[in-house]
């Protein structure tokens, strides 16, 4: 087993800046410290292109991609938006994907890594591939925690619209919209987010950012900051090791189907 990977807290136990949280930060860690605790493949398995990655830790592995790839969209909303990511909220582990801030609203961003699935939504039933999933009520308690939370923190109503991001679904059909949050597909979400009416001030925008970026509003007990730069590094280097072992899975299935066609065109009368 290879030693245990933590990130690296601030020598001083300062909490820092949710602005400095990356993409996914949350469940990156989480699934390199379940990786921690999975035996090196042998070289056999380095050969065959056994994957690294443990069956365990495929939720976290799949999630932090999905979260990675919403932070890239996000990074296209231009000056003026504020994005925190992998905001840690109550008191023990939970976290909120990204919360964006701007003259259009506060939004909380629930992201779904379902790629290459079906996706069928009808108010308030949300079902991937024909099982029914809590999307929708995730979704909904998020918007209202943060709205509780900012409130609080600013000493006036914030309203917050929760969305639920899908990430390269197979196919999304929206039969009706649920009524308290938005579903859209990662693709559509920045021109979603841009096409939103003005709702705030200058003044008020200035207002929830300075008091969203403090870790203290939204967590009871803030953990020391943490760099995400180093684990975005580690988790780059971890996906490139997945990707490589999948490349050498697909080339065994092609040589073993040429081999298998060129063994039946020899051997043919």
């Amino acid at each position: 087993m290879t030693e245990p990977q933590t990130l690296a807290p601030s020598p001083n136990g300062d909490t820092g800046s949710l602005l400095d949280r990356v993409p996914g930060q949350a469940v990156m860690a989480e699934c390199l410290r379940g990786q921690a605790d999975v035996w090196p493949r042998s070289w056999l398995g380095r050969l065959l292109g056994v994957s690294p990655l443990a069956e365990e830790n495929r939720p976290w592995f799949w999630g932090a991609l999905g979260e990675r790839e919403v932070g890239r969209r996000l990074t296209r909303l231009g000056p003026g938006w504020t994005v925190l990511h992998a905001v840690p909220v109550g008191a023990g582990d939970s976290d909120i994907d990204h919360v964006v801030i701007r003259l259009k609203g506060v939004f909380t961003l629930n992201t779904k890594d379902h790629s290459t699935q079906r996706v069928w939504v009808g108010g308030r039933t949300f079902m991937v591939n024909g099982q029914r999933k809590p999307h929708v009520r995730n979704a909904e308690h998020e918007a209202a925690r943060a709205a509780k939370l900012l409130s609080a923190a600013v000493g006036w109503p914030v309203a917050v619209r929760g969305a639920i991001v899908v990430v390269d679904p197979a196919s999304l059909t929206i039969r009706e919209q649920p009524a308290t949050v938005v579903v859209v597909t990662s693709r559509n979400l920045v021109p979603w987010l841009t096409k939103r009416r003005d709702v705030l001030s200058p003044a008020d925008v200035a207002d929830i950012t300075a008091v969203a970026a403090q870790p203290a509003t939204w967590h009871r007990a803030p953990r020391p900051a943490e760099d995400g730069q180093a684990l975005t590094t580690r988790f780059a280097a971890f996906h490139r090791e997945v990707l490589g072992a999948r490349r050498v899975r697909v080339a065994w299935r092609v040589g073993t189907t040429v081999a298998v066609l060129a063994g039946l065109v020899t051997g043919a009368p």
